[in-house]
């Protein structure tokens, strides 16, 4: 079976100005995989250069065993078999939703209006079909989007930030919807992301791009819990980091002798997660509660140590704590160590 899309040693650069550095990614068929950085460090690059929307200066580009890109292939857009669901949506306004839909299939009218409204059918839109994009909700608009993108039956699915315009509380309910619906068909999807929650809860797997290269590509749960390195630790979810100075298994800090991940010597610093961190109640204890956010189900806390330290954790919501309150802190899982970074 031929892998859905390959990418190897892509370089791009823009008015001489380096954008992208020996970028490969292989996404295996019915993977959902999430590009994940901050701004301007190469994600959507990417993802057009998949695309066909710009052609790389170096390296190819394979959508299932057919070169698109380099070594002198040039393969427009239209010819690549790729669906694109925009930021925007870029749902065409003159166009109801059947013919927003329709539009760009081939064959006879009644083979498109069949296909569209199993499309339709599959993102839960039935009965809307003669309804105009400005009379759809946020969450509706970016359904129709993604049933056209779906439509002409993509090898891949290609998604530029897809929950951006979308505000919070809707966000995380359509998203959800979306992962369903491209589970359920069996879809292979990139899709763009700058948001770190939404990329782990919903892909397969995460590239994490820093600075036009790939820093590390894994399951969520590995980039959560094995980062490759401090800036990806940082990056990935909520971190604190405290040093210490580790001796073989187990490092002392100001926590006191914590267990690691992976032998280490040395001075290092160590990655604690807010929720690795366990919280007592102790009037004598050195940590004081600086602030707290209740979230119904958890709560954050803002801690600092005699010595100056900032951490945050996470706590079950039934324990309350209040500002000044004094707590003991420690953790006792392994903790992954980084090497200090020497000055």
């Amino acid at each position: 079976m031929t892998v859905p899309l390959e990418c190897h040693q892509l370089v791009k650069a823009f008015n001489a100005q380096p954008v992208l550095h020996n970028i490969s990614l292989t996404v295996q068929r019915g993977e959902l995989v999430a590009l994940l950085g901050p701004s301007g460090c190469g994600k959507t690059t990417t993802l057009r250069l998949i695309a066909g929307f710009e052609w790389p200066d170096e390296g190819t580009i394979t959508i299932s065993g057919r070169m698109v890109a380099g070594k002198g292939a040039h393969v427009p857009t239209e010819q690549r078999r790729v669906g694109m669901v925009f930021q925007e949506y870029a749902l065409f306004p003159h166009l109801d939703v059947m013919g927003n839909v329709t539009f760009g299939l081939h064959g006879s009218a009644k083979d498109k209006a069949k296909r569209a409204a199993d499309m339709l059918a599959l993102v839960g839109l039935e009965g809307l079909e003669k309804r105009m994009p400005y009379a759809l909700s946020g969450g509706q608009q970016q359904r129709v989007a993604l049933a056209r993108a779906l439509a002409p039956e993509p090898e891949i699915l290609l998604l530029d930030e897809p929950f951006s315009n979308l505000d919070a509380a809707l966000r995380m309910q359509v998203r959800g919807e979306v992962h369903s619906i491209l589970k359920s068909a069996g879809i292979t999807g990139v899709f763009v992301t700058h948001d770190q929650e939404e990329a782990l809860s919903l892909a397969d797997s995460v590239a994490v791009m820093m600075q036009g290269r790939i820093a590390q590509f894994a399951a969520p749960e590995t980039l959560y819990h094995y980062p490759v390195d401090r800036e990806v630790a940082g990056f990935v979810g909520e971190a604190n980091f405290i040093p210490a100075q580790a001796q073989g298994a187990t490092a002392a800090c100001v926590l006191g002798t914590v267990p690691l991940l992976e032998a280490a010597y040395g001075d290092v610093e160590l990655l604690l997660r807010p929720e690795q961190l366990i919280l007592n109640a102790d009037t004598g204890a050195e940590a004081i509660v600086l602030w707290r956010e209740f979230y119904g189900h958890d709560q954050r806390v803002g801690l600092r140590l005699t010595d100056g330290t900032a951490l945050i954790a996470r706590a079950d919501a039934p324990r309350r704590f209040a500002v000044n309150d004094r707590l003991r802190v420690s953790s006792s899982v392994p903790l992954k160590a980084f090497a200090a970074v020497r000055s």
